[in-house]
């Protein structure tokens, strides 16, 4: 498998084994087949693993699978979602997601620790849900004050070897989080053709992904995409209930024309979105959402292939599919 490097971390494999698949929240799998799953991807050359406490099983998957000895040059991740608690608990609420993480997985330190939940400008409101935003969001001031500082200080401990941030929340937020000093060492970036957030997305103003993975990079941070197949939006079918006010279903019946698209090329259209994500200029490694071997064994064959040709990301783009 074809490695880059993600920022300060160093080289990894393109592709990064998610949690939330294999902990159990996007479908049906059993934890026989999470575990095999875990196993497959290493086996197949990937070499990071994004788990986090709201994915279910998944640290306690990674835990049993490898009892804490994780094979050599693979790397892993955790994440906290803070939310806007006070300042004086922000220190205390990271440390014992840590801790709790590391316990779960066996592990005494993790190479990534995210800051999990969006990052807003003080007096920010949302388009849906503002009246719970401190408890999925983080406030700018927050997070200068008093999350950026926990994370610094968690590095210096030995406890991560860097940290990051989850680029989905407000862009105006996240892209000065790039530009602040400590800057985070990586970033989750939304990489689909859709540019789609899909159900994550809270705020009203385009998302702006490629603007902020391009921004990040030009800091010489590691770039992580995230939701190549849009939650299963650009899947040959969605595998789970949805709600049909689900933004995500709305998506799934937006990308009808890049299904028909697939179909003219005899292609499978999760296996093109996928290289359509790692086609995209500013990304280190495509996170996956796979909850089985089978769909690993597609997502690997999709990295095999390479970058989609010029003018095939070209048609892609000419569906108008793109978020404005």
């Amino acid at each position: 498998m074809r490695t880059a490097t993600l920022g300060s971390l160093g080289e990894v494999s393109r592709l990064t084994l998610g949690g939330g698949g294999i902990g159990q929240i996007w479908g049906d799998t059993s934890h026989d087949e999470a575990t095999a799953t875990l196993r497959a991807a290493l086996y197949a050359g990937i070499t990071l693993l994004d788990a986090a406490p709201t994915y279910r099983n998944c640290e306690a998957f990674i835990g049993e699978a490898f009892g804490g000895r994780l094979p050599a040059g693979v790397k892993v991740t955790t994440k906290h979602q803070l939310g806007t608690p006070p300042a004086g608990e922000v220190a205390a609420r990271l440390t014992a997601s840590l801790e709790a993480s590391l316990e779960a997985m066996r592990l005494e330190r993790v190479d990534l620790f995210f800051l999990h939940s969006n990052i807003h400008p003080d007096g920010f409101a949302y388009a849906h849900g503002d009246a719970s935003k401190d408890s999925f969001s983080t406030a700018w001031s927050t997070y200068v004050d008093a999350a950026a500082p926990a994370f610094e200080r968690l590095k210096a401990q030995g406890c991560i070897g860097g940290w990051g941030v989850t680029g989905i929340g407000i862009p105006t937020a996240v892209l000065s989080a790039l530009e602040h000093t400590p800057r985070p060492d990586a970033i989750q970036v939304i990489a689909n053709l859709m540019d789609s957030p899909g159900a994550l997305k809270r705020y009203a103003e385009p998302a702006r992904p490629r603007e902020i993975a391009a921004a990040a990079k030009a800091h010489g941070l590691g770039v992580m995409g995230i939701r190549a197949v849009q939650a299963g939006a650009l899947t040959a079918a969605v595998d789970r209930s949805l709600s049909p006010n689900s933004p995500d279903w709305a998506d799934y019946d937006r990308a009808e024309p890049f299904r028909a698209l697939c179909a003219r090329w005899g292609e499978d259209p999760a296996l093109v979105a996928h290289r359509y994500a790692l086609s995209l200029p500013d990304i280190d490694t495509v996170v996956l959402g796979v909850k089985n071997r089978r769909e690993l064994e597609q997502c690997v064959a999709a990295e095999a292939m390479g970058a989609l040709e010029p003018g095939q990301m070209a048609e892609i783009d000419a569906l108008g599919l793109r978020a404005r």
